[in-house]
């Protein structure tokens, strides 16, 4: 068996596991995320190898990334595909084949040491080398490829090509970890080698992330057999097997029915995902481990160091440094000069339309007086990648760009990556979020945020739910009825978002800094003792891995 762990296991998570993802956000320099998601992975596999525990990650190599962001002329946002390569990817010389249209694809394994950016191994699959033809190449190129057969054969790669290359590497795994339904193939290849249900069942579970129907899979049944999906067996053996027959194949069913044992990501996603895949026979329990990040890589260490000694003076000096580094990304994007004595408000996130970018325009004129109020001044920034072909998403950060124009303390900032994620949640007084309740499966960002002492100014949904109190550790906006039209919960979202933060916020900052700081630091504590990925990673242990029907 090959060795890919840099460190000594820690007995207690000796049990092996292969953590399936299609993307993970490790480091500014390796492009192999979109999102929550990628950022998600990325703190597991830091806390994995913090807690020393014996797990691999089996991932993609996006040749071309997910996007990068740039402008055009008029400052809007232009989407590059450029060409990345990895110096400090390590060649393992294995190559395995899978099945995919009924022709054979070489899929090459690299790794990356655990020992590079500090985290648990993990190996990515490219189908990009010159073994393959043109078509077979492309498979890899891009993240979330908008070819309906193209995501299907990324997705034959990750889970039959993952399993492949683990076996060819040596590893001998107990457990198969699927982040996500995209690499489901993997159950159908396991169920190969069993011949039984049960048996695959008992190595495999399931992450589901989002409550949002539309994100969650399904392809025709036919076409998924057709192409390999399911590793030979054909349509009408895959329904008798999971006992599932409709003719669009949710992804996220086949997870669940074939996990010994399946999770959401926060307490309110767990009940909002019971009722969502209520309907489903024969399914796997739905538990609860809320999301977290890895603080000792987001949180700022001379912050946190502060906050524990109870320095304020030199906590609120330390405060004022990183809203200068991130002022100087504002002014060299922008050519707008931000004052670090003024509150400064950062809504940064996927650009979804659930997640709401727009809200703090919904009136204009409102807006206007809000960022023209020299009483209570204001800076805002927005950042974000909407999906490279979603058009109505890309025209709502467009709009955002041109309305930005009007003012000199208004920014909208393209390459929202990990260093730009880093430098806003250091950076910023306030972290907006904006979800419509119930659709926010956790959202992780308002924690790196919180944890660098930008206050929680949010929907109470997903992981703010467990952690929020209102006006002691963050500012809570109290969501309208779900039931309601989607007109009216924006309406009444906005009007109780905007009194909060006129009348409430704003005010406070300016008039009673000491107060804001007690929240800001109460926050900080709260986050370090409930949402560090190293309980989330002890979590899985527990309440997966190690787990028995």
């Amino acid at each position: 068996m090959r060795k890919l762990h840099h460190y000594q296991i820690d007995p207690q998570y000796q049990k092996s596991v292969a953590y399936f993802s299609m993307e993970f956000a490790i480091d500014q320099a390796l492009k192999t995320y979109s999102g929550g998601l990628g950022f998600l992975a990325g703190s597991h596999m830091r806390s994995a190898r913090e807690l020393r525990q014996n797990i691999i990650g089996i991932g993609m190599l996006w040749s071309y990334g997910y996007y990068d962001q740039n402008r055009y002329e008029d400052n809007t946002l232009k989407v590059d595909f450029r060409r990345k390569f990895y110096y400090f990817l390590q060649e393992t010389g294995i190559v395995v084949e899978v099945m995919i249209n009924n022709k054979p694809v070489k899929v090459k394994a690299y790794l990356l040491p655990g020992s590079v950016f500090g985290t648990a191994p993990v190996v990515l699959l490219t189908t990009d080398i010159f073994e393959n033809d043109y078509l077979s190449q492309t498979i890899s190129h891009r993240l979330y490829d908008i070819n309906e057969e193209t995501r299907i054969a990324q997705e034959i790669v990750l889970g039959i090509g993952g399993l492949k290359v683990l076996k060819a590497l040596g590893q001998d795994i107990e457990i198969y970890h699927m982040n996500e339904g995209h690499s489901l193939p993997l159950a159908f290849e396991l169920y190969q080698s069993y011949k039984n249900i049960e048996e695959v069942k008992k190595r495999l579970v399931f992450t589901t992330h989002t409550p949002e129907m539309a994100g969650n899979e399904e392809h025709d049944i036919g076409l998924l057999a057709r192409m390999g999906f399911f590793a030979g067996l054909n349509a009408e053996e895959v329904q008798h097997l999971l006992d599932y027959h409709a003719q669009n194949f949710s992804l996220t069913v086949g997870a669940l029915k074939l996990s010994k044992r399946s999770n959401a990501v926060s307490k309110i996603h767990e009940k909002v995902s019971n009722q969502m895949w209520s309907h489903v026979k024969g399914r796997s329990e739905i538990v609860s481990i809320t999301n977290a990040q890895d603080m000792n890589y987001w949180a700022d260490k001379q912050l946190l160091s502060w906050m524990q000694e109870h320095e304020d003076y030199q906590l609120i000096g330390r405060k004022k440094h990183l809203k200068h580094k991130l002022f100087e990304e504002v002014a060299d994007q922008t050519g707008k000069l931000f004052d670090p004595d003024v509150c400064t408000l950062v809504w940064a996130r996927r650009f979804a339309e659930y997640k709401r970018p727009k809200l703090l325009i919904r009136d204009m004129e409102r807006f206007r007086n809000l960022v023209q109020n020299n009483d209570t001044p204001i800076q805002i920034i927005w950042a974000g990648k909407p999906y490279p072909f979603d058009t109505n998403a890309i025209d709502a950060f467009n709009e955002l760009v041109l309305m930005s124009k009007e003012f000199k303390n208004v920014a909208v900032l393209i390459g929202y990556e990990l260093r730009l994620s880093k430098l806003l949640k250091q950076g910023s007084d306030l972290w907006l979020n904006t979800p419509r309740w119930g659709r926010e499966a956790s959202g992780t960002s308002g924690m790196s945020a919180g944890v660098n002492a930008s206050i929680n100014f949010s929907i109470d949904d997903g992981w703010i739910a467990e952690f929020a109190k209102d006006g002691q550790n963050a500012f809570v906006i109290p969501h309208a009825d779900p039931n309601l039209p989607i007109e009216e919960i924006d309406r009444l979202d906005y009007e109780h978002m905007m009194q909060k933060l006129e009348n409430l916020i704003l005010p406070m900052y300016y008039n009673n800094p000491k107060k804001w700081l007690q929240i800001a630091k109460n926050g900080m504590r709260d986050i370090l003792h409930y949402f560090d990925s190293t309980r989330m990673a002890d979590e899985y242990y527990k309440k997966m891995y190690t787990y028995k029907e």
